[in-house]
């Protein structure tokens, strides 16, 4: 800032702000715990080398990139960001899972809607079950086995809350 108020960076490690300071465009004076997260896991001589060797259009998604990476850090020393996108991916996985098994449950409504019930479809249906060879036949009672046995809604990343 070079004038009145040092940036957030020059004000916690107690040094002049000056005009070209490289840290004051995305450390502002009001928002003093963006630095320090940043100082605390990456260093500031680190993030300063950082920031000058990207062309001046990146430095502000580059910090932006910093803080959340610290934050989640701070959450998760061991993991940081990749255990939040585990726990994402996760449940894109469980989402999927559920929306086939949807899907299927939809396909065979629309088929049993179809076909009228007769004598003799009332005694195929009878025949196609879980316990039989044609099972392959009807694969919802499989995928609903499949969605409630699984393991995808069991993250071992998972931490009580990863955004707050």
């Amino acid at each position: 800032m070079g004038g009145n108020s040092p940036c957030a960076s020059c004000k916690l490690l107690r040094r002049r702000c000056t005009k070209d300071c490289i840290f004051s465009p995305f450390f502002p004076s009001d928002d003093p715990q963006k630095f320090a997260i940043v100082h605390k896991v990456f260093g500031a001589s680190n993030v300063s080398k950082m920031l000058q060797e990207l062309p001046v259009h990146q430095r502000a998604d580059a910090v932006s990139s910093l803080v959340y990476e610290a934050n989640a850090r701070m959450r998760d020393p061991v993991y940081g960001c990749v255990g939040a996108i585990s726990y994402l991916q996760n449940q894109v996985s469980q989402l999927q899972m559920q929306l086939a098994v949807a899907q299927a449950e939809i396909l065979c409504i629309q088929m049993q809607q179809d076909q009228p019930l007769t004598h003799d479809n009332h005694q195929q249906q009878n025949m196609i079950s879980p316990h039989n060879d044609n099972s392959l036949l009807n694969p919802i009672p499989q995928l609903m086995n499949f969605a409630s046995t699984s393991n995808v809604g069991q993250d071992p990343l998972k931490r009580e809350s990863l955004w707050t």
